[in-house]
């Protein structure tokens, strides 16, 4: 999944970010509103995972 799809369609990948990364809650989710970056951040600080790790699971999102 690229930077442009998450940013440009936040609303239809918010359920699939929900549904592979539980651990945000919906609060954080509606404060990413589709920044790639601060997506990551949230999924390496909920998951204790790096940068690396977070930009290839996000690229696997279908």
């Amino acid at each position: 999944m690229n930077r442009d799809i998450i940013e440009g369609n936040w609303r239809q990948m918010k359920g699939k970010v929900k549904a592979r990364w539980g651990k945000l809650t919906d609060d954080e989710l509606d404060q990413i509103e589709g920044n790639y970056e601060v997506l990551l951040g949230k999924i390496q600080e909920a998951y204790g995972i790096s940068r690396e790790e977070a930009e290839r699971d996000l690229s696997q999102l279908n």
